[in-house]
């Protein structure tokens, strides 16, 4: 959409939304365009400058903290799960069936599956689920 600022023939200033410039001036041309004071339909554009944000406004908001609850529960989780358990990165499937199967001692196990495997080990049994969020560590 584009916002133009409009001018009738008696001066009143006014903005109106577009969704392009051709479409004003089928809108216009239509009779669709009024002014907002007084009803004129002999409307056009004035000069008009970009809307450019101030540096201010421009400097991306830094990363320090959720923005929302959904966010914020995803950080306490994620906190959670890498305090609680052991990072193994790409070694997750053969990590987890050696402990369903035995050949390894139990223990909390967060890391990377090809979905393929991930899909293996949930046909067998294997009780794993996936994290709602990516690893910092990556295993590539």
């Amino acid at each position: 959409m584009i916002r133009y600022t409009l001018r009738c023939e008696n001066g009143h200033d006014f903005d109106g939304w577009f969704r392009s410039s051709e479409s004003f001036e089928t809108m216009r041309q239509a009779g669709q365009v009024a002014c907002a004071d007084c009803g004129s339909q002999r409307v056009e554009k004035t000069l008009m400058a970009p809307s450019v944000p101030r540096d201010s406004d421009r400097a991306p908001r830094p990363l320090t903290g959720p923005r929302n609850p959904a966010e914020a529960l995803l950080k306490k989780m994620r906190e959670h799960v890498e305090r609680n358990s052991d990072y193994v990165g790409l070694r997750f499937a053969d990590e987890a069936r050696a402990m369903h199967e035995g050949r390894s001692a139990h223990r909390s196990i967060h890391g990377e599956a090809r979905p393929e495997d991930a899909k293996k080990l949930i046909e067998d049994g294997v009780p794993v689920a996936p994290l709602p969020f990516i690893p910092r560590q990556k295993a590539n």
